[in-house]
Parts: C-alpha cells; sequence; structure tokens
C-alpha cells in the first residue's frame, strides 16, 4: 500500500532520520552480523534507513525497494554519488519480492507490514529470501497509533487482518523467525533483531 500525503511527511521529515539512526544502532548492537554481506531493505522510502544501514553495516551489495516508483525517485535524490556506493534501487513489492530463495545475510522492515494487508505473505517472502541463519531487522507499529480516533482520518492504512504483539509473535514463529533481542511497548509497537531458524 502506497503512503498518502500525510504518511509522506511523517516518514520523510529530519525527525525521522534521527529515529533510525537510533533504532540501527540498537539493532547493530544486537546483531551478529559481519559486513561485507547481502542486505535488503523492504519499504525504504526517501532512502535515509539504507544510508544508514550502509555507514553502520558496510555491506557488500544493499538492495534497497519500495512499492512507489516515486520513492525510488526521492531515493535517488536523497543519496547523491557516494551515498549511493553499494546501494542499489528497485521498486518492488513486499508480497513478491524479484529474489531468489536464501539469497541475503539480512533484511531490514522499518514499519512496512502493517502497510501490507497480507502481512503474514510479506513475512514469508521475507524468510524465503533470507539465508538460513539470515537475520531480520523488525520496526514495527501496532494499531493503537495509526488506528485511533485521530491518526484513522489522516493515515492510509489496511483496516482488516491487523496485528497487535500477539498476532505478529504467531506468524513470526510460523515463519521460522527467532528474537535474538527486543524492545516492544505492547501498546505502541515493537524493535526487534529475528534470526531464521531454518
Amino acid at each position: 500500500m502506497k503512503l498518502n500525503w500525510a504518511e509522506m511527511l511523517v516518514v520523510n521529515n529530519p525527525l525521522r532520520v534521527f529515529e533510525q539512526r537510533f533504532q540501527i544502532g540498537w539493532m547493530k548492537k544486537h546483531a551478529r552480523i559481519s559486513s561485507g554481506g547481502s542486505f535488503l531493505e523492504i519499504g525504504c522510502g526517501r532512502g535515509a534507513g539504507a544510508s544508514i544501514i550502509r555507514e553502520k553495516f558496510s555491506p557488500g551489495f544493499l538492495c534497497a525497494t519500495d512499492l512507489d516508483p516515486k520513492m525510488m525517485n526521492r531515493a535517488l535524490r536523497y543519496l547523491p554519488g557516494q551515498k549511493r556506493k553499494s546501494i542499489s534501487f528497485c521498486a518492488a513489492d513486499g508480497l513478491y519480492l524479484p529474489f531468489p530463495d536464501s539469497v541475503f545475510d539480512a533484511v531490514f522492515g522499518f514499519g512496512v507490514l502493517h502497510h501490507i494487508p497480507d502481512w503474514q505473505g510479506a513475512l514469508a517472502e521475507i524468510a524465503r529470501v533470507l539465508k538460513p541463519g539470515g537475520t531480520y531487522f523488525l520496526e514495527e507499529l501496532y494499531p493503537t497509533l495509526y488506528q485511533n480516533f485521530i491518526t484513522r482520518h489522516i493515515l492510509l492504512h489496511p483496516e482488516e487482518n491487523r496485528f497487535c504483539s500477539p498476532e505478529l509473535k504467531e506468524a513470526l514463529d510460523s515463519a521460522f523467525f527467532t528474537a535474538r533481542a527486543s524492545f516492544e511497548l505492547k501498546f505502541a509497537g515493537i524493535l526487534a533483531v529475528l534470526e531464521k531458524v531454518s
């Protein structure tokens, strides 16, 4: 699901960059992953997260995807020249990732699943493209933040098949992810470093 004008403002503001820098720093502390691997970011938006991932993790290859080609153009403008080094951009749907099985060492998703109507299918796709033992870096929001009385009239999200903590954890188990570390506010969302166990 593409973002509406209000969410474009939310995700493309300077405060979001500081938030992602903090989140990726926390993830790096809890990850057991070496530099030089193949990484994927789903829902990269304007590319701020991809830039920080490249800086903090030094991947050999990073593919940053987004459903909206307009966001790809923003990312290309946001990341000029040297900042784009080792980053490839691809317009792709999180439900149909155009990659072979077991190709990535790590997948990053910052607030992406709650935009996808079939988020369980997207989790299955993430598991499919990750190598066994690969790492899934997850940041997600729960409906109390984006479907409350105020935000439901401003932000655009699917209204059915939503998840809170129990549903997300059950789906992660079903997709064979185990948590290495997590920080959760049950009424708001979760930040987690997960490993694909098979």
